[in-house]
């Protein structure tokens, strides 16, 4: 890690942060500088772009990532950036790594971004998609498979908004979460936003000025933006969930308090911690054994619960 560090502050010398310009300046930055981690993708056995409608009259990009060794179900994969930058191309490599290592039909979806679109605007884009596919997922190839969902950063926090908004409109929800050095409260005086105010990568200030331009502050309470803020019943009746998180990282406690309520629910949800690793250190999977390794356990802990889920289902039909 301590090379990737190195080599990080060698190529973005003199690049200006991306919080600090205009939303396409900055996405243009974020672009250019994703594109080292989105070489020699992992093939795939087919790959389509899709667009999903949505109720407020738009539609929705995403590419679906179907690796040759797919088995029945489909995660839906939403891209960090802070709410405003990233896309599905500056995660492709990594939506392909894990569409391939739990051999299972990936959706990488294209949201809209703030500060043009603001809360709920994102979190209401993924919801769309959800709903479609979970609508739909008996004509297609996750037929009898399981519904997941995974996301990095603030793709983990829209992640878990999806699952609490679905299941306090008491709609079906995904039956399992992979959530990667999530977004979690807004909270900005934690041990870890202290510890690595300045980084190396995600600073304090980048984070504070990612929420302003996501969520006004009249909102920042709402469990659907910190769901750290949510109730213990909502948290209880969550999906099994894969959390995992980057030591080196300005967000480490909101995964630590988000595990120590888990936790003290009695729940057992899978939670690792990657040491001497930073945020986003899942992009480096060329070059990061440690996010191979991060990418393989997620989609082993989604292996592990399809097969389950399929053992039950077939107790359930005979």
């Amino acid at each position: 890690m301590a090379e990737i560090i190195a080599r990080l502050a060698r190529e973005d010398a003199g690049m200006p942060d991306p919080t600090t310009l205009l939303p396409d300046q900055a996405r243009e930055v974020a672009e250019l500088a994703n594109r080292r981690w989105n070489r020699d993708l992992p093939d795939m056995r087919q790959i389509d772009d899709v667009v999903f409608d949505s109720p407020e009259g738009h539609v929705i990009p995403a590419r679906l990532f179907t690796p040759e060794n797919a088995g029945p179900g489909i995660i839906l994969f939403i891209h960090g950036g802070g709410f405003s930058l990233c896309s599905i191309e500056t995660h492709e490599r990594a939506a392909r790594l894990l569409a391939g290592e739990a051999k299972c039909a990936t959706l990488s979806i294209s949201y809209r971004l703030a500060p043009e679109h603001p809360y709920p605007a994102g979190l209401n884009d993924c919801i769309a998609v959800f709903r479609q596919i979970e609508k739909e997922r008996h004509a297609y190839a996750w037929t009898n498979g399981p519904l997941a969902i995974a996301g990095d950063s603030s793709g983990a926090n829209l992640a878990l908004g999806l699952i609490l908004h679905e299941q306090a409109e008491k709609r079906p929800s995904p039956d399992f979460a992979m959530l990667f050095y999530g977004v979690y409260g807004t909270d900005f005086q934690t041990r870890s936003y202290l510890d690595h105010e300045n980084g190396p990568g995600l600073t304090r200030a980048k984070m504070m000025r990612y929420l302003d331009w996501y969520a006004p502050k009249k909102v920042r309470d709402d469990p659907l933006v910190a769901p750290l803020n949510a109730s213990d019943e909502a948290l209880s009746t969550l999906p099994p969930l894969y959390l995992n998180a980057a030591e080196i990282d300005p967000l480490f406690t909101d995964t630590e308090r988000l595990a120590a309520r888990l936790r003290a629910l009695g729940r057992e949800d899978r939670v690792r911690v990657f040491d001497g690793v930073v945020h986003g250190f899942m992009q480096m999977t060329s070059c990061l054994s440690a996010a191979c390794e991060a990418t393989t356990e997620a989609a082993t802990a989604f292996r592990k619960f399809a097969r389950k889920n399929q053992a039950d289902l077939t107790t359930e039909v005979s």
